[in-house]
């Protein structure tokens, strides 16, 4: 364990007063901007991935791991940019994260296919591990959890223009002669301008630490996760579940995090301080963010998918149709922001906000092929307000507990179980869809006449349809909106784990301070910014 001494040289220069509201604003429009590429590039691709897919000669597994390989290599890198954000500059980290992000959105945008696509989109997840941490660090390094409520609806309407403006752009660029190369391209001028306003406007205390890296931990701990990660999502498809492949891959991936623990009980600053799990609130928070990051990662990832293929909508028009879930993401994120700052509360808006997401994921397991459009509105909306009051909300109660020596990995620690339900959940969730897909157009060339005599590959989960003759294709359709449902069924079920979590949070009052004092049972002196 450190020593006093080495927590008091973990500690800011110089503590600094707080910051005003205008410079909040100044330093928060290269974060928000650098958060707006980020997701602009998710959001963006989602809804055209069909399409790419389609051109690049992929199939379901594919598709599901362009969007695997991003959120693995996030998940496995998040927890090593939070810990060197308790220890060096956030600001640099940030631009570095930028940095990496671009560059493996612009390779990604020269793929000739799939095999390359995945490889770049695993460049991209290792600035994206960097940027969906860093910019909820550098949040609470300027803002006092009471205070960031009030900001939460800056966030919100980021994360709203760019869930909406990506799935329009995209399909506007997949439609247009510019072609889906642009989905990755664009988002790169977007990025040298966010570089440059960090560079001016963002300025925070430079974090010294004289103790090691924790190198070890820092690479078994990833390494461990992405073990299991893998196992997951060819597991069932490429061996079977109970096969040497999966025992190996098990025994492996738990070898390698029982490690990482004994590592991270020995070493004087590991990457995962053992102390922050003995807060009731982190532990809990831990538990409800992989539920919902299954629930919101692994279903949300199939709407583009099920209005394009099983609909038969055009990307644009795809995008469009996700536009109820946007608005109530927004709506939700900004008040309840607006209400936390005002009552210092935020348990309330949790078990609200996680009880709406099981009510939206429940009501969408009862779509098919045939749904009306109206009524998934409906659903959709109530699942995005149930993401809107519950996301933000999670990170500040966890926040709400630490001290600034903790944030950066008390931060990316929440983030990191987030992003690896979200992995799991797109992997497993997949799987079962492309399984699920596979029965369901085998059943139906089985009951079409001629249908079967008129396919060589009647089980093909292909997502290009252009070529299929009209009653295999209508089969094709109707298994990918029948199937979809399962989808939320199996997420809607894993959201109460989130639900249950969050009702039995212990709430305390949101401090009016950057930096919480330590537990009085904790043998290093608080570190203040």
């Amino acid at each position: 364990m450190s020593t006093a001494a080495d927590s008091r040289d973990a500690a800011p220069e110089e503590a600094e007063p707080a910051m005003s509201h205008r410079q909040v604003l100044e330093a928060m429009s290269g974060l928000l901007l650098a958060m707006f590429v980020a997701m602009l590039s998710g959001t963006i691709v989602a809804n055209a991935l069909p399409r790419i897919i389609a051109d690049l000669g992929g199939n379901q597994d594919q598709y599901t791991w362009v969007v695997t390989a991003t959120l693995l290599a996030a998940t496995a890198t998040t927890p090593i940019w939070g810990k060197l954000a308790d220890r060096m500059s956030k600001k640099l980290l940030v631009q570095l994260s930028i940095s990496v992000f671009a560059i493996g959105s612009i390779l990604a945008g020269f793929s000739q296919n799939t095999e390359a696509l995945i490889g770049f989109r695993v460049l991209q997840g290792l600035g994206l591990g960097g940027l969906q941490a860093l910019v909820q660090i550098v949040m609470a390094s300027m803002v006092s959890p009471r205070e960031r409520g009030r900001y939460m609806g800056y966030f919100g309407a980021v994360m709203a223009v760019a869930t909406v403006g990506g799935p329009l752009l995209g399909g506007f660029l997949v439609d247009s002669a510019l072609g889906w190369r642009w989905c990755f391209w664009v988002g790169a001028p977007v990025a040298v301008v966010a570089l440059v306003l960090l560079q001016r406007t963002l300025h925070l205390p430079i974090v010294r630490a004289e103790t090691k890296i924790d190198w070890k931990g820092a690479m078994l701990i990833p390494g461990g996760i992405s073990v299991l990660l893998i196992w997951v999502t060819l597991a069932g498809k490429d061996f079977a579940w109970l096969s040497w492949q999966s025992a190996a891959l098990v025994i492996g991936g738990l070898l390698l995090i029982v490690l990482a623990v004994v590592v991270e009980r020995r070493v004087s600053d590991p990457v995962v301080p053992p102390r922050l799990m003995r807060q009731r609130t982190m532990v809990l928070a831990i538990i409800a963010s992989v539920a919902i990051g299954i629930a919101m990662f692994g279903s949300s990832v199939f709407f583009g998918q099920y209005f394009q293929i099983a609909r038969g909508y055009s990307p644009t028009e795809s995008g469009l149709l996700t536009l109820p879930m946007i608005v109530g993401l927004l709506v939700a994120s900004t008040l309840t922001g607006q209400l936390v700052t005002r009552f210092g509360r935020w348990k309330r808006f949790l078990v609200g906000g996680t009880a709406l997401i099981v009510v939206g994921l429940a009501l969408l397991a009862t779509i098919d092929h045939a749904t009306s459009l109206v009524l998934i509105g409906v659903y959709m909306a109530i699942l995005g307000a149930g993401v809107g009051a519950s996301m933000q909300n999670l990170v500040l109660a966890a926040q709400n507990g630490l001290d600034y020596r903790d944030l950066g990995a008390g931060t990316s620690t929440v983030t990191f179980f987030r992003s690896l339900g979200g992995a799991a959940g797109v992997s497993v969730l997949g799987a079962i869809l492309a399984t699920h897909v596979t029965n369901l157009i085998s059943d139906g060339l089985a009951s079409t006449p001629g249908a079967e005599a008129a396919t060589q590959d009647g089980g093909s989960t292909s997502l290009d349809l252009s070529g299929l003759p009209g009653p295999v294709r209508v089969v094709v359709e109707q298994a990918y909106g029948d199937a979809t449902a399962l989808v939320f069924l199996i997420s809607a079920v894993i959201a109460l784990a989130a639900f249950v979590a969050v009702l039995f949070m212990r709430e305390s009052s949101l401090r009016t301070t950057v930096a919480a004092p330590v537990p009085a049972d904790l043998e290093e002196a608080p570190a203040r910014a």
